[in-house]
């Protein structure tokens, strides 16, 4: 038996032969509900077991947070939506860079432990994490710069190279990826082994790559971070993804330069987000392909600067950004 209740798709102990769907992780180990209870529990029609005391303060507890997460999610959801597009005659430039000061941290190398022939063919044993890449001029690359506060310019022009996703060496190409938000992501793995892209975040799939080439896509429905790991025993494999909703977003070059054009007049507050270069620690992963416990590297939390710029028609304004451990 699937729930005591009709509202089946709120099941803690799913039979997929009625047609039963799991619930969140989350709700599953607040709420504990025998087969043999009613009750007024997501819709359910109250009866004669009807769930008291605990039971229903953690599940009022439960359906107050999602319900409150829900709310918090449509209104980011409508506040995103509020770009619209126009024309920009009298746009200007805005332009700069993000550098590195101080010391460098240790860069952050990870031993190859799976398909050494495919993914170390130069035997380096181990591969870097590519967490922080600084140049020879102190150019922090792979930063998302962007504007915070625009809500009308121009149509979206994001390039191509930030939208497609290729598995090459047991690497994440592009590492950063900026992808508009109700448009496709497209993948595919040039190696000959089995890659699985798990992504959390703004969106959640977990896709198998088993063949060379073949080409994946996915609608990213929902703006946001979203974070890309390889569920194949790839540990190391890492990239992040921000789905956007305007254009005015830029991945710094490896010389930490960005640049946006067709800026309407006004005063933005632009930002300057670096996804980390700390390892937090390691956390258990599951390799779909051996059915074996692994360990994957967890990182330190993502770090932002942000500034004020002011845009006048047809100008060039510079906003230089200095980043380091301080």
């Amino acid at each position: 038996m699937c729930c005591p209740c009709k509202r089946r798709e709120h099941c803690a102990a799913p039979n997929p032969a009625l047609g039963c769907k799991t619930l969140p992780a989350e709700a599953a180990t607040i709420v504990r509900i025998p087969p043999t209870v009613h009750g007024d529990l997501f819709g359910c029609k109250d009866g004669p077991g009807a769930i008291r005391g605990l039971y229903m303060l953690r599940a009022t507890a439960f359906c107050s947070l999602l319900l409150s997460s829900l709310l918090a999610l449509a209104t980011f959801a409508a506040a995103q939506d509020a770009y619209r597009v126009i024309s920009v005659a009298d746009g200007g430039t805005i332009s700069g860079t993000v550098k590195w000061s101080g010391s460098l941290p240790h860069q952050l190398d990870f031993p190859v432990t799976k398909d050494p022939q495919i993914c170390d063919p130069d035997n380096k044993k181990n591969v870097s994490l590519e967490r922080l890449i600084v140049g020879p001029e102190a150019g922090v690359a792979n930063t998302i710069v962007y504007l915070k506060n625009i809500s009308a310019g121009k149509a979206m022009d994001l390039p191509e190279q930030v939208r497609h996703l290729d598995q090459k060496h047991c690497r994440y190409i592009p590492h950063i990826l900026l992808v508009p938000v109700h448009s496709d992501l497209q993948m595919k793995s040039s190696d000959a082994t089995l890659h699985t892209i798990h992504m959390d975040g703004a969106a959640s799939y977990n896709l198998p790559f088993p063949f060379p080439n073949q080409v994946n896509s996915r609608s990213m429905g929902t703006p946001g971070l979203v974070n890309l790991r390889c569920n194949g025993g790839h540990v190391w494999m890492n990239a992040e993804m921000m789905v956007v909703q305007h254009p005015y977003y830029a991945v710094t070059d490896e010389s930490g330069r960005f640049e946006f054009t067709g800026v309407p007049p006004g005063t933005y507050q632009i930002v300057a987000w670096h996804e980390g270069w700390g390892l937090a620690g390691k956390e258990q992963a599951y390799d779909v392909l051996t059915e074996r416990t692994v360990q994957r590297p967890v990182f330190s939390e993502p770090k932002t600067w942000e500034k004020s710029v002011a845009v006048t028609t047809n100008g060039s304004s510079t906003v230089n950004f200095v980043i380091g451990n301080k």
